[in-house]
């Protein structure tokens, strides 16, 4: 691949709680990287399912990551957003892709709940709504990234 002149693949994990943005950087990254992004809220929709559901969402990232794996061996670049609220999540995610030879990024939004309740009203995707309450109480149950956490992944792309 060296002789080749060619970039190793790269893994963008966008990470947030909801309203944050995930979606909108995602898409950025998506085309800056020329990648294919992985997001289970857009198949649960597209399946007719509810965002809430917790078992589903698990086995639609499942098989995203399967899919992932796949793309970034072939040398493809993928972004995923999932939330990713817990660093074991993130380890996993950042130590699978390095093992298959793909450097890792890591771009976390973050927001006060106010303004996360401003924006998930604004799309008005989720039944049954996100209240202000579930919004402090999920910032208090997401692991944000430490800057330790952070120098374990690479800068992103220029």
């Amino acid at each position: 691949m060296a002789s080749s002149g060619k970039r190793s693949p790269r893994l963008a994990i966008v990470s947030g709680l909801p309203g944050s943005g995930k979606t909108t950087h995602a898409k950025r990254l998506e085309h800056e990287l020329g990648a294919i992004r992985f997001s289970a809220d857009e198949w649960m929709d597209a399946l007719g399912m509810n965002l809430w559901e917790s078992e589903p969402r698990a086995r639609i990232e499942k098989l995203q990551w399967k899919l992932a794996r796949e793309l970034l061996a072939l040398g493809t670049n993928v972004v995923v957003e999932w939330g990713t609220w817990a660093r074991a999540e993130r380890d996993a995610l950042r130590t699978e892709a390095r093992a298959l030879g793909a450097a890792v990024e890591l771009h976390y939004l973050d927001a006060p709940a106010e303004i996360l309740l401003e924006r998930v009203r604004l799309r008005n995707r989720e039944a049954p709504p996100v209240t202000l309450e579930d919004l402090r109480k999920w910032s208090e149950l997401i692991e944000r990234p430490s800057a330790e956490e952070m120098a374990l992944f690479d800068p992103p792309l220029e």
